[in-house]
């Protein structure tokens, strides 16, 4: 494994960062790397850098959410998602779930989690703002539902959230998904042959 630092600042909210995870791990075969994932509130980072949302800030523009819709659907041919649906729900308020992450990286299910909610988002469709939806949903992936509510409402793990959000938005991101090569920042789904460029250029670096 090289030593790069590959960081990938995600919110299950976004169809891109979805997209996204699914298309890390052959990047991670092709240069021999890790990505680090870290769950931020995508809520808080609009906040904080007074960013909107693709729907509501293209909304009534001709053209660009068609576009938008398109771009999409190329991704997903040309990388064979072919499991990805349109989240009938969405947006989603994705706290509770954002938090849950950070709970599963404190007990050791951290991957496990992310691929299930990811998949109960954007290949399920299921409304993963309601806690009993989110529950059954931990149940069936065996990564206890009951307990998921407890978790959550630890105050370490609500800080931790926190944090990462203000650190992601002190780097200079704006959105999810937003990677980090070192300290050169990508944005979006879009720049992850950029992305996977600056790898390989870090890595001539190290040798």
């Amino acid at each position: 494994m090289s030593g790069v630092r590959v960081q990938f600042h995600f919110d299950f909210g976004s169809p891109n960062s979805y997209l996204s995870h699914k298309v890390i791990p052959t990047i991670e075969a092709r240069q021999d790397v890790k990505f680090e994932y870290i769950p931020v509130l995508l809520g808080g980072l609009f906040r904080l850098t007074g960013n909107r949302s693709p729907a509501e800030a293209f909304a009534g523009i001709k053209n660009k959410p068609e576009f938008g819709r398109l771009e999409i659907q190329r991704f997903i041919t040309k990388h064979g998602l072919t499991a990805y649906r349109d989240n009938p729900f969405w947006p989603v308020n994705t706290l509770q779930i954002m938090r849950g992450a950070v709970a599963a990286e404190k007990n050791g299910t951290f991957m496990p989690y992310v691929d299930s909610v990811f998949a109960n988002m954007w290949e399920q469709g299921l409304k993963m703002d309601d806690p009993a939806v989110i529950s059954a949903a931990l149940d069936v992936a065996g990564l206890d539902g009951k307990g998921f509510e407890a978790r959550i409402a630890d105050p370490e793990v609500k800080q931790i959230l926190l944090a990462n959000t203000q650190n992601s938005f002190e780097r200079g991101a704006f959105g999810s998904p937003t990677f980090f090569v070192g300290d050169e920042m990508y944005f979006g789904k879009d720049q992850l042959r950029d992305l996977e460029e600056e790898i390989e250029n870090a890595k001539a670096r190290l040798r």
